[in-house]
């Protein structure tokens, strides 16, 4: 295996089947986070926001990992205490600690749109 399929992991988001936008889930930020994560792929829940995130309940249960209290635009991070996959598409801070996994690289502004409800999955690129 090549050290760019082990340390970085290219994913797709879908929204409503209409959207799409990329990143990718980096290994060394939140390794046991990103492993659990990565052997489930592809996951698919409902969107929920708040502020300016959107995030989803995902099937796996994990601690802090590097916890982090504030994130960058773009980021990607797992909230444990709602066991679900987050985007941070703005300015806003997470509501409690998040094990950052990762970055958006195209079309974030798609999270903007996403309404409460909304269809998400996420899969390998």
């Amino acid at each position: 295996m090549s050290e760019e399929n082990t340390t970085r992991v290219p994913v797709k988001f879908l929204i409503e089947s209409a959207w799409e936008a990329e990143g990718e889930l980096i290994r060394h930020l939140s390794p046991r986070t990103v492993d659990a994560i990565t052997k489930i792929l592809p996951i698919e829940g409902r969107a929920a926001l708040w502020k300016e995130e959107v995030y989803f309940k995902i099937p796996i249960k994990m601690g802090d990992e590097k916890a982090k209290p504030s994130v960058e635009k773009g980021t990607i991070a797992y909230w444990p205490m709602g066991e679900a996959l987050c985007i941070f598409y703005g300015t806003t801070q997470p509501y409690s600690p998040v094990n950052i996994i990762g970055k958006m690289t195209e079309n974030l502004e798609v999270f903007a749109k996403t309404k409460s409800g909304n269809r998400i999955k996420i899969q390998r690129r």
